[in-house]
């Protein structure tokens, strides 16, 4: 099968879809991106003073709302996916919009730890409506060109990661409960926006039963093994997605214990890497694809993330570090070309319940990958360690993509010769 082939049974997507539509999805998740930039600086310190400012606490208490966060999204994205695949991508991303920016609000009048925890795991249910929003690209781009427009509607993320927590912050230095208000009304207007603005993308006759054997974490795994390809590029994408917590994880750990940075560094080193991520995904993908292929652009993005992480983990001053990050950043092509490519191994009707395990996956490895990447952290600047590395965790993380890298390379060629034979 070529980049250019469908499988089977594979209908052309929507004919005439308004570039609007596209347009929104694109906003739908930055807006989601900003609104958790904007709440990731201030959120701890809202907890701390639930926590008689004790920082320890507040530390552990932050870890058990990271976990439930993640583990909402475990658990609701294959039921939105499978949702979206019975009533439609369109009530699904409504939905979640209206139902995100009324948790902010709750959040931003929680009058104890409690009621703030409880906001924060609605926000794990609503935010898994950004794989419907993949889906709705699925539905309405042509095979060979999603890649593309996967990539630029990711560049989402890196904006978001960019303006997120500066803007957050700014807010935050005002008043520590304004970045919640300002969430809730751009996630407001959003859903009213795309209330007129956002056509369905998943006609009746396209659409499939939902049923909760395949609209749980546990159907959505059996889906990603229906067939090996599928399952190859899974692994592929989980082992990339373990890989990618290292940066969140340590980050500021190892670039403060190894190189001293300050506040003001760290925050100028991750706004560089949004910088680098957008340019990737918004200008990049496409042309990488359309020049190289999804598979030899899949191999290629990920070779350069395992360069950058070896970069990042052998660097001896925080200069070279930073020559590290438009290396890093070439990682960024090789994610739409796997979404892609998997958008092709699956039926018209099981786009949503993809995008679902998709994220079930994601979620997995933001679970796992924290107390990984710490762990070791900790061990190789510890004294027990045979040799202080602190670099340890990001070489891990390389060998990881470079794991993802040889496993999308033995699948494509065996995918070639069987195609060939």
């Amino acid at each position: 099968m070529t980049d250019e082939e469908q499988p089977p049974g594979t209908i052309a997507p929507l004919p005439g879809a308004r570039p609007a539509a596209v347009g929104f999805i694109f906003v739908t998740i930055l807006l989601d991106m900003l609104s958790v930039g904007m709440i990731l600086p201030i959120l701890p310190k809202l907890i701390e003073s639930f926590s008689d400012n004790n920082t320890a606490d507040a530390a552990r208490i932050y870890g058990v709302f990271g976990t439930a966060w993640a583990l909402m999204q475990f658990v609701a994205s294959p039921v939105l996916g499978g949702l979206s695949d019975r009533f439609g991508r369109r009530p699904v991303i409504l939905l979640s919009n209206l139902g995100l920016g009324l948790d902010y609000i709750l959040m931003a009048l929680a009058p104890t730890l409690s009621w703030l925890f409880i906001g924060r795991v609605i926000s794990g249910i609503t935010s898994a409506s950004i794989s419907t929003s993949f889906a709705y690209i699925a539905d309405v781009t042509p095979a060979e060109k999603r890649a593309a427009v996967f990539g630029k509607v990711g560049a989402a993320f890196g904006l978001g990661f960019i303006f997120g927590p500066a803007i957050g912050g700014l807010l935050g230095g005002i008043d520590p409960r304004l970045p919640f208000w300002v969430a809730a009304g751009l996630s407001l207007c959003n859903a009213l926006y795309g209330l007129f603005v956002l056509p369905e993308s998943l006609p009746p006759e396209r659409r499939s039963p939902f049923r909760w054997k395949s609209a749980n974490p546990v159907g959505a795994v059996r889906l990603l093994g229906s067939n090996a390809r599928l399952a190859a590029m899974a692994l592929v994408e989980f082992c990339a997605e373990v890989a990618h917590v290292a940066l969140p994880a340590i980050f500021v750990l190892y670039s403060t214990y190894r190189y001293g940075w300050d506040q003001t560094t760290v925050g100028l080193a991750l706004a560089f890497v949004g910088v680098c991520t957008a340019i990737v995904q918004g200008g990049l993908v496409g042309p990488a694809v359309k020049r190289l292929g999804e598979r030899r652009a899949q191999i290629i993005g990920y070779g350069g993330g395992a360069l950058g992480f070896l970069i990042y983990a052998l660097a001896p001053t925080g200069a070279l570090f930073w020559i590290g990050i438009p290396v890093m950043t070439l990682w960024g092509i090789a994610g739409p070309a796997t979404s892609g490519m998997m958008t092709r191994l699956v039926s018209p009707d099981q786009q949503g319940q993809l995008q679902g395990a998709i994220t079930s996956l994601k979620s997995i490895a933001e679970l796992i990958g924290p107390f990984l990447f710490t762990l070791i952290f900790a061990y190789f600047i510890g004294g027990n360690a045979p040799l202080a590395l602190p670099g340890a965790p990001f070489l891990l993380a390389g060998l990881l993509l470079m794991v993802s890298a040889l496993i999308a390379a033995s699948t494509n060629e065996a995918t070639k010769q069987a195609s060939t034979g």
